[in-house]
């Protein structure tokens, strides 16, 4: 299909395909519509090895996480990578349905006297001696197909999990548009008949790799994980998706995948 062809396609069936999407999270399809679609502030923290890490477990554990959810932002993730590059790094899932909530959340902790007595030594850490070498924040918004963060049942429990975080960076603005389109034409559906169960689905409105969209996945362990893709790969909706003329293109609608294995933090809420 042509690509200029595309948008006019892609929404007249989006009515449809939100609402199957729904219907395949075990929700109702009216619901999903109408919710307000999250935003995440999804920070990376590249962390300097040694007292660093420890510090920085003690002020999110004890200052940050705890601040942030009394300003209703949370259910927080909190994870450090389990395959990926550049360790250490820590990153943290801030959602909220308020976009000002979110931006200014550095603002309102500097106002908030318990925070700051419990973050002084994170925040006062000398300047040759830092807990970390660079904060990276990515500001995203929720497909209107998958609205809000799902907690996995396994974190609600503490029990084991590991998590799938994937980017997928599109070479252009319409190419964005037909890979969100694809999630909502059926990705969601398959990847829970794989076992995959859905965290979130996001596009990337300020970042440093534009146009793209990041998701996250959940699952018991890392073999769990290799089998649902395995799974995910063999199912006959996601051949016949993927072999759609809209979306099968050449090139394709994605030019890079980052793709990283997490774990949570011991203070995780996800």
């Amino acid at each position: 299909m042509d690509r200029r062809n595309f948008l006019s396609t892609s929404l007249t069936a989006s009515a449809l395909s939100v609402a199957g999407a729904a219907t395949a999270r075990g929700q109702s399809p009216a619901s999903s519509p109408t919710a307000a679609a999250e935003y995440y502030d999804f920070r990376r923290y590249q962390l300097v090895s040694g007292p660093g890490t420890r510090l920085t477990d003690s002020y999110f554990a004890g200052a940050l996480i705890p601040a942030l959810n009394r300003l209703g932002i949370g259910p927080i993730g909190a994870f450090s990578i389990y395959f990926g590059p550049d360790t250490p790094a820590y990153y943290l899932l801030l959602p909220s349905t308020k976009l000002e909530t979110l931006v200014t959340a550095d603002l309102e902790l500097a106002k908030d006297p318990a925070f700051m007595k419990a973050a002084a030594p994170f925040w006062d850490a000398p300047g040759g001696a830092p807990p970390f070498s660079r904060i990276e924040s990515t500001l995203l918004r929720a497909f209107e197909g998958y609205p809000r963060l799902v907690v996995p049942a396994a974190a609600a429990k503490k029990e084991k999990r590991v998590y799938h975080l994937r980017q997928y960076v599109s070479p252009t603005n319409m190419d964005h548009i037909r890979k969100v389109e694809m999630f909502h034409h059926g990705e969601f559906g398959i990847f829970a008949k794989a076992g995959a169960a859905g965290v979130f689905y996001a596009d990337a409105l300020i970042g440093p790799r534009l146009p793209s969209l990041t998701y996250m996945l959940s699952f018991p362990d890392v073999a769990a994980l290799e089998a649902g893709w395995e799974k995910f790969s063999a199912d006959p909706d996601w051949r016949k998706l993927a072999a759609d003329p809209q979306f099968k293109l050449d090139p394709p609608t994605v030019s890079s995948v980052t793709s990283i294995v997490l774990r949570p933090l011991a203070y995780s809420q996800v």
